[in-house]
């Protein structure tokens, strides 16, 4: 099994940055399509975006296109996801996923493993 671990969350104001890192147990880390999705209380995780394993492709949500942006560093076995222009409407838990496929998925379903996630709180 996969395990993956975010941190890099916490308090910023509108207008600001994060950087949210996830680190995955192994090293076939490689191997596996990534993802980043959010939750808040009440309502449905969605999807954030995604970075495929062949060809480095992603893929954004609409509403975090031209802020966000997702990479990875597969010697650290890591991914993460840069956050731009944070806005008070980004707050939520950010989690970390991932799909054994060479092709991502903005489909909380199609992914395999999780993250435990790490808050953002965007203040205005």
């Amino acid at each position: 099994q996969l395990h993956l671990v975010e941190s890099g969350g916490g308090l910023v104001q509108a207008g600001g940055s994060l950087r949210l890192s996830c680190i995955a147990s192994r090293r076939t880390f490689t191997t596996y399509s990534m993802g980043w999705f959010r939750q808040v209380p009440g309502k449905e995780r969605e999807f954030v975006a995604t970075i495929y394993w062949a060809a480095g492709s992603t893929i954004y949500a609409d509403f975090v296109k031209g802020r966000f942006t997702i990479s990875r560093d597969n010697a650290k076995n890591t991914v993460y996801l840069q956050m731009n222009s944070l806005k008070p409407e980004d707050t939520a838990v950010y989690y970390c996923a991932a799909r054994y496929s060479p092709y991502g998925s903005s489909r909380k379903n199609d992914y395999d493993y999780w993250g435990q996630g790490t808050q953002v709180t965007v203040s205005s």
